[in-house]
């Protein structure tokens, strides 16, 4: 794999350009999340029948759900242009300009990781999504004058995985904010069973839900493990993927019955290793793993604590019994789920 990690925090060149093959064209194509499909169907047929731009839309959750590929079905949906950046990418008011002049009537300006804009540029982007209306100093000191530019009808679709990060002033800007949440088995098998069809695979039934299982309820992780399974199919198996393929493919990538790969695990070790029974802050954790923090917050943890392995306490993280077992290792009596803690998650 090109990285340690199922769900990465940054994608290379190669994952994105294996993700634009399989990636949804159009909403109908769009597979999960029903009630997001539903909502955003009648936004889009709202706005074409008064012939307005779509209300500006915030998408959050956890990476590799979909906020992109949602972002560039509504431009296709609505007939524009989507043009796409990240929030650390505008490093100054200068760069957001040139981009909202740029754009045409309706077209889609999607920014990625939105929480993390600077400062300034969060502030030139209010008058903006409000009034259609770019204000820049031109000149320095007793000369210097405002001067403000028109902008055509537009509509910002921001994606985040912190929603509580970003400022009141920001969010309060967005018409309509969506969640996307994890999907279920059956989605990502059907997932899995369209982007074998694109890719030339033969995937069976039988495999394709092995790999559904293993995906951690994220479409990006499903299609990483299938492309994988791909490569060892090829070499090890006459190219087809059925169960056992699967399953012998998700070895070696060191994926587990859980889903879980070597970060998820080097976590686990870390609390239930010499600070077991202990509460651990997220910077701890990710010294000790060598790992970002935001990291280890955004993209490894909501999976660990989703499956019951892991709880948040106002002093730190802690292991449950649950992620003790998974491990093969003792917990200790007051550990989350053990014979004095909660009731164990793992359990129901």
């Amino acid at each position: 794999m090109t990285d340690s990690r199922l769900v990465s925090p940054a994608e290379t060149e190669e994952e994105r350009a294996a993700e634009a093959i399989l990636r949804p064209r159009r909403l109908d194509e769009f597979v999960g999340q029903p009630a997001i499909r539903e909502q955003v169907q009648i936004l889009i047929e709202a706005a074409r029948a008064r012939g307005e731009p779509v209300d500006h839309v915030l998408l959050y959750g956890p990476p590799g759900l979909g906020k992109t590929t949602l972002a560039q079905i509504i431009a296709a949906e609505m007939g524009v242009q989507a043009r796409l950046t990240s929030g650390p990418a505008l490093e100054h008011q200068g760069m957001l300009a040139s981009i909202l002049t740029a754009l045409e009537d309706r077209d889609v300006f999607f920014v990625d990781e939105i929480h993390r804009l600077n400062r300034a540029v969060e502030e030139a982007l209010y008058p903006a999504m409000e009034d259609l209306a770019f204000d820049f100093v031109a000149g320095k000191g007793a000369g210097a004058q405002t001067i403000r530019l028109s902008l055509k009808r537009f509509t910002v679709i921001g994606a985040t995985t912190r929603a509580g990060a970003l400022g009141g002033p920001l969010r309060d800007r967005f018409g309509v904010t969506l969640r996307l949440d994890y999907y279920g088995e059956e989605e990502l098998t059907a997932i899995l069973t369209r982007s074998a069809r694109l890719l030339g695979v033969a995937l069976d039934p039988d495999g394709a839900r092995l790999l559904a299982e293993r995906s951690r309820g994220t479409p990006r992780v499903a299609n990483r493990l299938l492309r994988r399974a791909r490569d060892y199919a090829q070499v090890r198996a006459a190219g087809r993927i059925d169960a056992p393929v699967a399953g012998a493919a998700l070895e070696v990538l060191g994926v587990d019955g859980l889903g879980l790969d070597e970060m998820d695990r080097r976590v686990l070790g870390v609390l239930c290793g010499p600070l077991s029974g202990h509460p651990v802050g997220v910077r701890t954790i990710a010294v000790s793993v060598q790992e970002e923090a935001e990291t280890i917050e955004d993209v490894v943890e909501p999976y660990l604590i989703r499956l019951g392995l892991v709880v948040r306490t106002p002093r730190g993280r802690l292991a449950t019994s649950a992620a003790y077992r998974h491990l093969g290792r003792d917990a200790p009596a007051a550990a989350p789920g053990g014979p004095s803690g909660q009731p164990d998650l793992w359990d129901r």
